[in-house]
């Protein structure tokens, strides 16, 4: 990996995790909730970018491999935050609360796959409408 794949990761994860961390104290400030919505909020719209960006890495190439890199492992690889998510299901199993576990779990693992999937179709719509 070159130096400048290495900065463009790195520059990339600085801001993802400063946008995690703003967007999901945003959302945990502004959603009253007993599940952990800040989380789920950022890893559904990160999935939804992640589609979008893979559709035009695939269909495009209007991107280089640094920018590419910089947008997907650096910006959205800290921005989604699996790890997090992982840590609030196991303590709401820890603490008793096995449904808002389950439903939590169910809507991070499914929902991230729907709007990677939503985020990557309408992008391919619209790339092949342009053209």
């Amino acid at each position: 990996m070159s130096w400048q794949t290495i900065l463009a990761i790195g520059s990339g994860g600085f801001i993802g995790a400063v946008l995690r961390s703003y967007l999901n104290g945003v959302i945990s400030h502004r959603v009253p909730h007993d599940l952990p919505y800040g989380t789920l909020g950022v890893n559904l719209i990160g999935s939804f970018i992640m589609g979008i960006l893979v559709a035009y890495f695939m269909y495009t190439t209007f991107f280089s491999l640094h920018v590419k890199s910089f947008l997907s492992t650096g910006i959205l690889g800290a921005l989604t935050t699996y790890s997090t998510f992982a840590i609030e299901s196991f303590m709401l199993l820890e603490g008793g609360s096995i449904g808002l576990a389950l439903i939590n779990m169910g809507l991070n693992a499914v929902g991230t796959v729907f709007m990677a999937g939503g985020g990557f179709y309408l992008a391919k719509y619209f790339i092949h409408t342009a053209n």
